[in-house]
This record gives C-alpha cells, structure tokens and sequence, in this order.
C-alpha cells in the first residue's frame, strides 16, 4: 500500500529551520511553517527515534509487549489527509509499521497508541486554530506525552538536520478504522442503567466529532438510556461552513445557547476541531467556565473514590481547592499543558485532572484527556443528583467569581518584561507569588495568573476573587488600565 498517491521526499536531506515545534506540540502556517516536507521529516524523525530507544530498552522498562508501530489519525482539515500521508511516509520510510486510524479525533490516537500497545502516536491536526494552520500531536509508549524537554526537542533537531539512518526495510501499513473498543471503553466511565430522561444539544462544530457522537449516542439508546439529543452542525466539514470549531470564543457560543433555549434542552454540548476539549452550556444556554467544570467533576470524582489526588492548573484556583479540601481528595497543582497535567498526574496517582481551558484527563484513560467523558460524566451526575447544570455551579460561581481568560497581544514589549514589570508594581503588596506557569500573585481575597501562551503570541491573564464580584471588577479594570499603557491590546 501507497502512503501517498502524489507525495515523495526529496532524495538527500539539506539542514533547515523548523519553526513549529511548540512546547508540547507541533503547530504551523500551511505553506509557511508546515508543509508535506517537514511532515515527512517530523515523521520519520519521530519513528527513528522510537525505534532506537525501543531496541536499546530493556524489558524491565515496560518493553515487553509493545510492537514497533505508530498509530497515526487525522482530523477533517482539508491539508490534514495530505500532510498525514506524508508523515506516514517518513514513518515507515524509517522501518516502523504504521496503524492508520483515518479520520479520528486526538484521543482516539491516544486510546489506540495504548490499545495496540504501540511505540506512540500522531495525531495531525490544529484543533481550534485557523484554517490555514495545522500541526502534529505526539505520544510515546502507553500513550505518555511528549514535551520540549522530553524528547521533542530531540526530533526537532533531527528534523532539522535531515541526518535519517538508512533502512533497509519499509515499514507496512494496517488501516483500522473501528472505533468499537475505543466507543466501550469511553462509555464504560459511567452506569447507563441509571440516567434519567435528559434532552442534549451537541454541537460538534463540523469537527471530526460527528460520527463519534453518533456511535455514543448509539450505544447509550441500545442501551436504553432516556436520552433526546439535538445534534448542530454535526456534518465533518474541513471547511468549517460554521467557523472555526472554537467554543472559548463568544461569538461561536451563540449558535449552541439558541439551540438549547429553542429546544428546551437540559444541556449544551460543544467540542473544538479534534474534540479533545469538551464544553459545556447550562439548562439556560450559559457557558459554563471550564474552572467550574474542573470542580464540578473533581467532586463527582471524589463522591465515588475517597481520598484520590486530583491535578489543576494554576490559573484559577480557588473554587477547585475548596473542592478538594471540602471533600477529602489532595490537591495537586501543576503547569498548564497537557504533558506538563499528564506527567504530573502519573507521578501522583490522580484519578483525574482538569484545565480552564477544557482539557480533562482520566486516570482510566491512560492518563489522557478526553472530550467525550466528561459530558458523559456530567449527564450521569445530572441523574444522580437531580439536579441542574445550573444548580451544580451556581455556588461555585457565587463564591469563587472569575473574569474568564483575558487574551492580549503584546506591541511595546515581550511577555518576559510584562511580568517582570506587573510584579514589581505589586511588589509592596507583599502577595503570595508562585512562578510554577507565568506568574501568580495571591493577594488573599483576589489572586491573578499572567502567562504567555505555549501556542500563540499572547499573554493570557486570569483574575479571581473570594465572594467579591466588586471587588473581581475593579481588579480586572485596573490590570486591563495598566496592560493598554504597556501596549497589550485584548485580542
């Protein structure tokens, strides 16, 4: 089987410069910074370096049982097919076998990089960046995430320099394109005997979690679940007909809160591009902040195992940590990103943890995020408590008050000089201060986290307040004052 009907590499390697390399994936231009070449080269990079350390492994590492293949998928851009067959090319190319999902979803990659306990995973996709982006999302062994200081930087460099082994053999290609085992064990996170009669708005935004949805939806009516569900802008479309598949912006909310109220639905359900983060709209249409979902299912969590560590990010913190103190769990904060969440969340035990951001990760999925469990979890815990999405939160929201992520573009100065200069204005407050993600100045009854972002040039500021929306107000107006005269314009 041909990896690519069009695509051949070039016959020797010349240096170059690849610029997409972020600091826990790989995002580009089209035609800029991303291209069949260094797609190519990225693959056969990565399987070069997979295929090494798995020889030079002992068995006592967990060698035993993992077979020399990547699981690679792609999701419904249009560049997407193009870009994954020419990484498939430099995969086996390098002598490794490829699995071949077809079209899926990021997390699909990561339950089939461990089902079929492969030497790691690539999903080519951009998520919710434009359309003229796309970018490459990579696992190691058991579906362990791949950082700048973890062994990405080591295929950067060896992208970069072309300097390939030769090979001798090709690697083979399977295509697997059935989702039942990753379906059964997505739906295995709860007990379907037990909802009640709920009805759904999913609006999958022409992303690639369409047919997913459908096959969840499947199993739960096979099941006998007393489910309704409303289903928006459902079609795969690598067009995006609809915009962007990208929820943490207002303007893409609207269509999701109108098909709730219109419909009368219980819940609003939304995914971004490859439906690794997982939205939320109460019974009203209101967007729900993701910190109040982390809260949210840190509790459900620790209602069922007593005990348990639950990771977060330092971002917005307040409401979570009263959550875990309030029902036994311990708290565990680590740095924004999902290899910096999941490696902690492995050292620590964590049945679960949560970003502001969307990102939910699962102990019983291998320690990765999923889109799809936590509006599982949410219509199970919607059915256990007979409650609304609304009454679940409110107190949250009423005692732990936040502005959202505020996002800034920097033209006078560098996010480095922004907070080093934002600390020394507070600097006679004598705050609490954490430099674990950017940084985090604890005031006691208000607290903000200014940060650069790992995938775009922004600033990313977070405020919060205890019980004090006045006080939450002031402060996000006077901080906004001060970034506008040092040239941060709100993006």
């Amino acid at each position: 089987m041909s990896a690519s009907a069009n695509y051949q590499p070039a016959l020797s390697f010349e240096p170059i410069t690849i610029s997409s390399f972020k600091a826990y994936d790989i995002r580009g231009e089209l035609g800029v910074s991303l291209d069949e070449d260094i797609a190519y080269r990225i693959g056969r990079a990565f399987a070069q370096i997979l295929l090494a350390r798995f020889k030079a492994t002992d068995k006592s590492e967990n060698k035993e049982g993992l077979q020399t293949a990547i699981v690679i998928g792609s999701d419904i851009r249009h560049s997407s097919e193009t870009l994954k067959q020419a990484t498939i090319k430099g995969v086996i190319d390098a002598g490794v076998d490829v699995i071949d999902l077809g079209m899926s979803g990021t997390e699909e990659v990561y339950f089939a990089t461990s089902h079929y306990q492969a030497m790691g995973g690539i999903e080519v996709t951009a998520s919710h960046n434009p359309i003229n982006y796309n970018g490459l999302k990579l696992v190691k062994e058991h579906s362990k995430p791949i950082s700048s200081d973890d062994g990405l930087a080591e295929i950067q460099a060896l992208a970069e320099s072309g300097d390939f082994t030769p090979t001798h053999a090709t690697g083979q290609i399977q295509l697997l394109t059935d989702k039942s085992a990753y379906i059964n064990h997505v739906i295995d996170f709860i007990n379907i005997d037990i909802l009640k009669p709920l009805k759904l708005v999913i609006n999958s935004g022409n992303g690639s979690a369409g047919p997913v949805v459908d096959l969840l939806v499947h199993k739960l009516k096979t099941a006998g679940a007393p489910i309704d569900v409303i289903k928006l802008h459902h079609t795969p479309d690598g067009s995006f007909p609809n915009g962007i598949p990208n929820p943490m912006i207002e303007a893409n909310r609207v269509a999701t809160k109108e098909a709730v109220l219109k419909n009368k639905a219980d819940l609003g359900i939304a995914f971004d591009g490859d439906f690794d983060r997982c939205f939320l709209f109460d019974e009203y249409g209101e967007f729900i902040d993701g910190s109040y979902v982390v809260g949210m299912l840190a509790q459900a969590f620790l209602n069922k195992y007593n005990n348990e560590s639950i990771v977060y990010d330092p971002r917005v913190i307040y409401n979570t940590e009263a959550v875990i103190e309030a029902h036994g769990g311990q708290a565990v904060i680590s740095k924004s990103g999902h290899s910096f969440i999941k490696q902690v969340m492995r050292e620590s035990g964590a049945v679960y943890g949560g970003e502001m951001s969307a990102h939910h990760y699962f102990r019983d999925f291998f320690y990765c995020d999923s889109g799809m469990i936590p509006w599982l979890l949410t219509i199970e815990l919607l059915s256990i408590t007979g409650k609304t999405l609304s009454e679940l939160v409110t107190g949250y929201i009423s005692d732990y008050p936040s502005s959202g992520e505020l996002n800034f573009r920097l033209t006078t100065y560098d996010a480095p000089s922004i907070i080093s200069a934002i600390e020394d204005r507070f600097s006679a407050q004598n705050p609490e201060k954490s430099t674990l993600d950017g940084l985090s100045l604890n005031f006691g009854d208000w607290r903000f986290n200014l940060r650069a972002s790992n995938t775009e040039p922004l600033i990313r500021l977070n405020i919060e307040a205890r019980g004090d929306k006045e006080l939450l107000a002031q402060k996000v107006d006077d901080i906004q004052q001060w970034l506008a005269a040092q040239g941060a314009i709100p993006a």
